[in-house]
């Protein structure tokens, strides 16, 4: 029964995101990475911490200050892209989850902005800015 359950909702979240209007490239591939990508920064959030802070130090630039490797997720699409290293005091740094990436175009098409603020949920709709936390690296990830 259960798996019953579970074919019918797939279908319909099948027919429903074919009912959406496309203004974005979208397909499986896309999702599949988005997914991969997710797992990965969930994964590997603590070494890749470790690494960052290890080559900041050694190009003295390391802080004193605590660091955390969170997903990036972009408006629009609501998925991982990528991780970023977020630095600020220990109780900030606690309450961040993710760090959510607004982008827009400047003086036309001449300059490309990327904003990158720190949250605390990995939901892109219900969300707060976490104050006092800033990105200290971004890390992207090569497939």
């Amino acid at each position: 029964m259960k798996k019953r359950i579970m074919v019918v909702l797939l279908v319909l979240c099948l027919l429903s995101a074919a009912a959406v209007p496309v203004t974005q490239a979208f397909d499986l591939g896309s999702v599949v990475k988005i997914g991969v990508v997710g797992v990965l920064v969930d994964k590997f959030a603590g070494p890749l911490n470790d690494f960052i802070n290890k080559l900041m130090m050694k190009h003295d630039a390391g802080t004193y200050y605590a660091t955390k490797v969170v997903p990036i997720i972009t408006v629009g699409t609501g998925g991982y892209i990528g991780a970023a290293q977020v630095t600020g005091p220990q109780e900030l740094i606690d309450q961040t989850e993710a760090v959510i990436q607004i982008e827009g175009n400047f003086n036309g098409n001449q300059f490309r902005i990327k904003g990158l603020i720190p949250i605390d949920s990995k939901n892109p709709t219900n969300f707060s800015r976490v104050q006092g936390v800033g990105v200290s690296a971004m890390i992207d990830i090569h497939f």
